[in-house]
C-alpha cells in the first residue's frame, strides 16, 4: 500500500474519492544511532539466491532481497561473493527505481541493470526526487562453489517502489517557524515497526533536513535522548538529557515538536517527556501532553473567517457570491489578482493586496481589507500575489524574474534568489501557510515546471529564497499551484494528452496523485487551496469547489457563478 507523506495522507482524506494513484535508570547516555530495524521480520521476506541461477535471475533475486526489515540484509549477501558481502554496507542510503527494470547480460558477461530512477532516501529518511534521470548499473558476477555471486553492489540498497512503499512509512518531523508560531514539517522516511518512533525522535535531535535547515528553528538543538522512546498503550515516553534550565517558550516549542511528531505514530494520542528519568515539571507544560495542549504551534491552523475569494469583471467577491465590503468589492478599482492577510490572533481579514492592468503596465495596490488601496509597485508584469499566515507581508514576481516582497506596513524589497537566477521564467509564486517554503512555476522553453524552495531570513536583514528544487518532475506543463497544506502541494499541470488537470504531491515530491476533474465544465486555469478548506478552481470563467469526489458550484442547486483567480485569506 502506498504510504503517503501525513500531510498528504490528510489532505486526501477530503479528497479520495476524487483520486486514482498515478510514491534505564542509569547515568543519561547519549543514544547515536536509533534501532534501524525492528528485531524480527515484517510482512513477506525475502528468500536465498535459487540453485543454478543465472547471473540474470542472482541479480534479480538481490534486488528483491532489498526489501527486507532483519538487520544486516542477511538474505541480500548470499547473493554477494565473500569479499563483497563483508564490506557492503545496508545503511548507506536507498535508491529507488520502477518496477518494469530491465536486466541485459552484455557480451563481457555482466548484466546491466536500466530503469526509471525515482529518487533515493539517504540514511537520515529525506527522499529526493530524479528529475527524469535513468538508473544504470552493470553488475559484475564471479562463479563462488559452483553458483553465480556478485562482486560490485551498489551502495546502499536498490529497492523497488512498490517494495518501499510497503515496507516504509512516511512521517513529518516538526520544526519551529522563524517566527515561533508553527511547527514545520520536514518529510522523512522510516522502516515500520517498534523502533519507529525512536527512531522518529532521532531525526529530530539530528536536526532538520539540508535543504529545509536555514529556514527554521530546532529547539531539541543540544538534547540527547536517554533511552529508547516506549509506547504502553496511546501514550509514548521520551527520556531526554540537557534540558538544562530550558524553560518558558524553549520548552514549549520543543514539546510541541515531539507532541506534533509522534502524533503521526500509529496508536499515539499523548506524550510524556521525562528529564533524566523524572517527569517533566514545568510551568505550563502538563505531564502527558496532546496535540490539544499546543493547538497554537497547528502545521496547518486557518483563521476562522478565511472563506474563499475569486474576482469577477474586476471585483473581489466571497464565496457566497457577495461582493467583499469595500471599493475592491465594487470593483473601483478592476482587480486581476488578489492576496488577503487575516489576523492570527482574531482571525479578522485586515490587509490586502491586488494587481490591476492599465495599458501595458501592471500595478499593485495595498491596504485594508474593505478600505482603500494605494499603489505601491509598477511594473510590466507582476505575479499573482501572496501571503503567509505567519508574517504580514505580500509576494509577488516582477517580470517574471525578481521576487518581491511587500510588508505591510512598509515599502517594497528585493528578495534575494540565487538558485532562481538561469532555471527560468518565473511565471507564479506561492508561499507555504508557514511562510518557510515558496513554491515556483517556472518556464523553461517548452515545459514548466514547479520548484520549492526555503525563504531564509537574517533577523531584520535581507530575506532569501534559497535551495530551489524540481518536484514533480512527471509534471512538464504546470499552470498553477497552491499549498492545501504545509506538507503538500496542489498543482494543475498538462497530462499525457496536454489537457490541464489537478494534482496533489508531497512537498518533497512523493506521492504525485492525480484528482478529478469531473463536474468541471472545461479543463481549470487557476488553482486555490488552504488547509481544511475545499480546493476551488476556475474554469471556463466560472468557480468551482470540489466536495464529495466532484466538482460542484459555489452554491449548491444554483448556476456556477462567474469568476477567476480564486484564493483563500491566510
Amino acid at each position: 500500500m502506498r504510504r503517503l507523506p501525513p500531510a498528504l495522507a490528510a489532505l486526501l482524506l477530503v479528497l479520495l474519492t476524487a483520486c486514482s494513484t498515478v510514491p534505564t535508570g542509569s547515568a543519561p547516555v547519549q543514544i547515536t544511532e536509533a534501532p534501524a530495524r525492528p528485531a524480527g521480520p515484517v510482512g513477506i521476506e525475502p528468500v536465498e539466491p535459487p540453485a543454478d541461477a543465472t547471473p540474470e535471475e542472482v541479480v534479480r533475486s538481490f534486488v528483491v532481497a532489498a526489501a527486507s526489515t532483519v538487520a544486516q540484509h542477511p538474505v541480500a549477501r548470499e547473493h554477494l561473493a565473500s569479499e563483497a558481502a563483508g564490506t557492503w554496507s545496508d545503511e548507506a542510503g536507498i535508491t529507488l527505481i520502477g518496477p518494469d527494470y530491465a536486466t541485459v547480460t552484455t557480451d563481457t558477461g555482466t548484466v546491466l541493470v536500466t530503469g526509471d530512477l525515482v529518487g533515493s532516501v539517504d540514511t537520515r529518511g529525506v527522499f529526493t526526487g530524479s528529475a527524469g534521470e535513468a538508473f544504470t548499473h552493470e553488475f559484475v558476477l564471479t562463479e563462488v562453489d559452483g553458483e553465480w555471486r556478485i562482486t560490485n553492489p551498489p551502495d546502499g540498497l536498490l529497492m523497488l517502489v512498490p517494495d518501499f512503499e510497503r515496507l516504509y512509512d512516511a512521517r513529518a518531523a516538526y520544526f519551529v517557524d522563524p517566527t515561533r508560531q508553527r511547527v514545520v514539517p520536514d518529510p522523512r522516511y522510516l522502516l515500520i515497526g517498534e523502533a519507529q518512533p525512536t527512531t522518529l525522535v532521532q531525526r529530530l535531535l539530528e536536526g532538520p533536513s539540508p535543504a529545509l535547515a536555514a529556514g527554521v528553528l530546532n529547539p531539541l538543538d543540544g538534547i540527547t535522548l536517554t533511552r529508547a522512546v516506549t509506547v504502553s498503550g496511546s501514550r509514548a515516553t521520551v527520556d531526554l538529557a540537557g534540558l538544562g534550565d530550558r524553560g518558558g517558550a524553549d520548552l514549549a516549542e520543543l514539546c510541541a515538536q515531539l507532541v506534533w511528531s509522534l502524533d503521526q505514530v500509529d496508536d499515539v494520542s499523548s506524550v510524556e517527556i521525562r528529564a533524566n528519568g523524572e517527569p517533566l515539571s514545568a510551568a505550563g507544560v502538563p505531564t502527558v501532553q496532546r496535540t490539544d495542549d499546543w493547538a497554537g504551534f497547528a502545521p496547518d491552523s486557518v483563521p476562522a473567517d478565511a472563506d474563499g475569494h475569486y474576482l469577477d469583471a474586476g471585483r473581489l467577491m466571497t464565496v457566497d457570491g457577495q461582493p467583499a465590503p469595500g471599493p475592491a468589492g465594487e470593483g473601483v478599482y478592476g482587480l486581476t489578482s488578489a492576496a488577503v492577510s487575516a489576523d492570527p490572533r482574531t482571525s479578522a481579514l485586515t490587509s490586502m493586496v491586488g494587481t490591476t492592468v492599465t495599458g501595458a503596465t501592471t500595478t499593485l495596490l495595498a491596504g485594508l481589507y474593505g478600505g482603500e488601496l494605494a499603489p505601491i509597485l509598477g511594473s510590466g508584469r507582476l505575479s499573482v500575489p501572496t501571503v503567509a499566515a505567519t508574517r504580514s507581508e505580500f509576494w509577488v514576481v516582477r517580470d517574471e524574474s525578481t521576487v518581491v516582497r511587500v510588508p505591510a506596513s512598509g515599502s517594497p524589497q528585493p528578495v534575494n534568489a540565487p538558485t532562481l537566477t538561469g532555471q527560468g521564467r518565473a511565471t507564479a509564486l506561492q508561499l507555504s501557510p508557514d511562510g518557510v517554503r515558496a513554491a515556483v512555476v517556472v518556464a523553461r522553453g517548452e515545459e514548466e515546471v514547479l520548484l520549492v524552495g526555503t525563504v531564509v531570513r537574517a533577523g531584520e536583514g535581507p530575506v532569501a529564497l534559497r535551495d530551489l528544487r524540481e518536484v514533480a518532475p512527471a509534471l512538464t506543463s504546470v499552470v498553477d499551484v497552491a499549498w492545501p497544506t504545509a506538507g503538500s502541494l496542489m498543482v494543475l499541470a498538462g497530462d499525457a494528452e496536454e489537457r490541464v488537470a489537478p494534482y496533489v504531491v508531497g512537498v518533497d515530491g512523493w506521492g504525485l496523485t492525480d484528482v478529478t476533474t469531473s463536474g468541471l465544465p472545461s479543463p481549470p486555469t487557476a488553482v486555490a487551496a488552504a488547509p481544511s478548506q475545499l480546493p476551488l478552481v476556475s474554469a471556463d470563467s466560472t468557480v468551482w469547489q470540489l466536495s464529495g469526489g466532484t466538482w460542484v458550484t459555489l452554491i449548491r442547486g444554483q448556476q456556477p457563478l462567474p469568476g477567476t483567480e480564486p484564493f483563500f485569506p491566510v
